[in-house]
């Protein structure tokens, strides 16, 4: 049976560079770094005391009265998937509820409400815990207000992968529309623990940067200076639709979601597989479901979080699976990790430049590795994509690869 083709139509963002898509997309072109001093009471205990916060808070997009029943990271995706969903120009289409799906999942979830309400337990007692503590910590909640707002009834799903779970929510929407539950899925991921607890606990392993002092500088993918990721927040939504139902309705498409591929590498919870053999199968495995050759990807937006050892295994990883030709940039350069939504607004990231015709910049790329492809650093760059790779990877060995091709 032939597979109907899966385009993207809408996108929306919230992120530590801006607002929306838009905003977010001319800060990436200028190489404008989102890290910032963390000026909060709490952050002067702590070994790292630099993050990715967002530009807009989401008190200056929602109602107050409807953020005390949201999870920051809830909101987030609210916010993110309402742009996209107006983007497509979906809203006044008639699409039947029952064709809609929704894929937005969360590498961490609640944690936020879930320690803020632990507090109010421990000092001030049962009582005083909030009735929408449940629903607001649940790992389901972002996924599942998406789909009570948009009125979804062909099936709201949450993917927890680590910092795959973006990507990997994208190809579950994929696998949707392929086996015909759905003609419409929101797709996506969204995070927001910039919180004490999970900075000490990434700090206690070594994983973060410890540049407090230079904190524009601190993300610096493949660079020989690099000293651990950078915790960012936010939130990033695809609207995924089936060709043919939007040519129907004379949709503006940006791109062809055209194969994923998924893997785990069965090796730790941890670390990578230190021959990056689970993440070479899911870039094969996208490659055949998107019936192209490895020659076809010319542009990877990598998963590249600038850790000493992950960074160079991957670039290994992207020579073997498709050789040398392959132009690169690591958007977490300028946004730092945003974990269950990284995947997810790279995959805008990539979409965009595809697009444009424009790859954004890796910053803080001052002493380049031995041995690196070649990478976009400093300034964009202009280059024609007809097809580009969104790598992504998580805790626990999960390994997403997505393809895009021009519409």
């Amino acid at each position: 049976m032939s597979r109907p083709d899966v385009v993207v139509t809408g996108l929306g963002a919230t992120t530590p560079l801006g607002g929306d898509v838009a905003s977010t997309w001319d800060a990436m072109l200028a190489g404008r770094s989102g890290v910032g001093h963390l000026t909060q009471e709490w952050a002067a205990q702590l070994p790292v005391r630099i993050a990715a916060e967002l530009a807009v808070d989401p008190s200056e997009v929602l109602d107050r009265i409807k953020l005390r029943r949201l999870d920051r990271s809830e909101a987030i995706a609210l916010i993110a998937a309402h742009q996209a969903w107006n983007d497509s120009g979906l809203a006044d289409s008639g699409l039947d509820p029952e064709r809609l799906g929704v894929s937005v999942g969360t590498g961490i979830g609640g944690a936020q409400t879930l320690l803020a309400q632990d507090d109010i337990l421990e000092e001030k007692g049962a009582r005083r815990v909030s009735p929408h503590t449940v629903p607001m910590l649940m790992p389901n909640g972002p996924a599942a207000w998406v789909g009570l707002e948009l009125g979804a009834q062909a099936g709201v799903h949450s993917v927890a992968s680590a910092c795959a779970t973006g990507a990997e929510a994208i190809a579950l929407g994929l696998d949707m529309i392929r086996s015909g539950r759905a003609d419409v899925v929101v797709a996506g991921g969204t995070e927001a623990v910039i919180h004490p607890l999970p900075i000490a606990g990434f700090a206690s392993a070594r994983a973060m940067s410890i540049r407090n002092d230079d904190p524009e500088t601190a993300s610096r993918p493949w660079d020989k200076g690099r000293d651990g990721f950078v915790l960012g927040e936010g939130a990033g939504i695809l609207v995924l639709e089936r060709a043919d139902h939007a040519a129907a309705r004379g949709a503006r498409v940006y791109a062809r979601l055209a194969g994923a591929g998924i893997t785990s590498d069965g090796y730790d919870i941890v670390q990578p597989h230190p021959e990056g053999a689970g993440f070479k199968r899911a870039i094969r495995f996208a490659l055949a479901d998107a019936d192209l050759d490895k020659s076809d990807i010319v542009h990877v937006n990598a998963h590249a979080t600038s850790t000493p050892v992950g960074d160079m295994l991957e670039v290994a990883g992207l020579r073997s699976a498709l050789g040398d030709h392959p132009v690169l940039t690591a958007t977490k350069s300028l946004i730092g990790h945003l974990l269950g939504a990284a995947g997810a607004v790279e995959s805008i990231a990539t979409i965009l430049a595809m697009r444009d015709g424009i790859v954004p910049p890796t910053i803080n790329l001052d002493d380049p590795e031995d041995g690196l492809l070649d990478v976009v650093a400093h300034k964009p760059r202009q280059m024609d994509i007809p097809a580009a790779l969104n790598n992504s990877f998580g805790f626990g060995g999960h390994n997403v690869a997505l393809i895009f091709t021009r519409a």
